[in-house]
């Protein structure tokens, strides 16, 4: 397996990854924009573009770009993050050529008919009411905008009914005139390539964009707080968030180890103390995500209404043990074997190779070699874990609560206080889901 880089005059970087043994390809273009880039008066424009890329271009109806892709086999996709937006493909072997061309012409020919966004518009915004019919969605919402309030960064990405409702062709137009530029973009592809035809197809479908000044992001600031919805569901959940480190810092791998052995799969503590050992809820997890310039670790659960203190209060105690006495060396062992086996799995993938890609280039402008990656993860040890959660403790906490109708807000009061450090500067809002 090669792995191959090449930045065309323009800036655009090309990269590969040929894994011989497979008969297809998985490509995409990969931007370095998303919704955290929004002015006020953009919000879910990034979304918004993505949808209408797939609408229809100068020589290509919505159906033709269907058939066309569908034609060879192939499957053409996109998705709308923070900080990235990616248009890719998956085709057969001698058909990335096919793919490229589709993904070049709906990114530089898409014509963001009226009637296309007035139809488009009405799409979106039954997306976002889905997202009001999901507990998940919108707990997820509220904690990135209470943990980051009146920021790009915790906006929902789908923008509002509202928002979404004034978006212009001439909006979209700007937008990618704005950000959609050759430093902003690399082409990643993997499986059954050759570098030197990807990087031919690239330069005559990208060649001719030219480098001007990019918009700015604003930098991420972190505060804690506590929220809540009245809105019924079946189950209250709950979900407590915590500053983790950023995807550039060291600290990073730490997280994910940690995140690891305190919630990540069955045999973590929060899952065998808090499900198998008192039966407290069917499900409980912890994740951990992190951008250029930020991060967070959240626990998330669903429960009975009366049960989300006592369940609340375990995951504190299981925090402030970890912060006091560290690991066993069984958790941490399992923890790292079963992020290095993510890890190496995921390669497997050629979607998976082309995403880290790109992802590493628009991050960290280099390739980490998955060697790298793996002596990160080992060189974790109980002290780094210990030091963490004593970090973590000394954090103050977001933490959203739904689902408990009337009672959500108190109880979202009194789980952030079991987290917050004495004197933390936080916010206490009601919710309006």
């Amino acid at each position: 397996m090669t792995t191959e880089l090449t930045t065309l005059a323009n800036g655009i970087r090309v990269a590969t990854h040929r894994m011989p043994n497979l008969e297809t390809v998985s490509l995409g273009v990969w931007v370095a924009v998303g919704s955290r880039h929004e002015r006020d008066d953009q919000h879910g424009l990034s979304h918004f573009l993505e949808h209408m890329a797939f609408k229809g271009t100068k020589s290509r109806s919505a159906r033709m770009i269907a058939e066309a892709i569908e034609s060879v086999g192939g499957d053409l996709n996109a998705a709308t993050g923070l900080d990235t937006t990616a248009y890719y493909a998956r085709v057969l072997k001698g058909d990335e050529g096919v793919a490229l061309e589709l993904i070049a012409d709906i990114l530089l020919n898409s014509k963001f008919a009226p009637e296309d966004l007035d139809r488009e518009r009405v799409v979106i915004q039954q997306e976002i009411a889905s997202t009001d019919d999901s507990p998940d969605d919108i707990i997820f919402d509220l904690m990135q905008s209470e943990a980051f309030p009146a920021q790009a960064i915790g906006r929902p990405i789908l923008g509002t009914k509202a928002s979404v409702g004034r978006f212009r062709a001439a909006d979209l137009r700007g937008y990618l005139d704005e950000h959609y530029l050759p430093d902003a973009i690399v082409v990643s592809a993997a499986g059954a390539v050759h570098h030197d035809e990807i990087v031919r197809h690239v330069e005559a479908l990208f060649g001719g964009l030219t480098q001007r000044r990019r918009g700015t992001e604003s930098v991420a600031r972190y505060r804690g707080g506590s929220t809540a919805s009245a809105k019924p569901f079946e189950q209250s959940h709950v979900l407590i968030g915590l500053p983790s480190p950023s995807c550039l810092e060291p600290a990073f791998y730490t997280a994910q180890v940690f995140s690891g052995l305190f919630g990540g799969g069955m045999s973590s503590r929060l899952f065998q103390e808090i499900r198998e050992d008192r039966g407290l809820c069917y499900s409980i997890y912890s994740t951990v995500w992190g951008v250029k310039d930020t991060g967070m670790l959240a626990v998330h659960a669903a429960t009975g209404p009366e049960m989300v203190d006592e369940l609340a209060a375990v995951v504190a105690d299981e925090l402030a043990s970890l912060a006091d006495a560290g690991p066993t060396d069984a958790e941490l062992l399992r923890s790292k074997a079963q992020l290095k086996a993510g890890l190496l799995m995921a390669l497997e993938s050629s979607s998976v190779n082309a995403e880290q890609m790109a992802r590493q280039l628009l991050a960290q402008d280099r390739f980490v070699a998955i060697s790298e990656l793996i002596a990160e993860v080992e060189a974790v040890d109980h002290h780094r874990i210990k030091d963490f959660a004593a970090r973590l403790r000394g954090e103050a906490a977001s933490v959203v609560v739904i689902g408990s109708g009337k009672k959500s807000a108190a109880q979202a009061t009194r789980v952030a206080a079991l987290f917050n450090p004495a004197g933390a500067d936080t916010m206490i809002s009601q919710g309006s889901r």
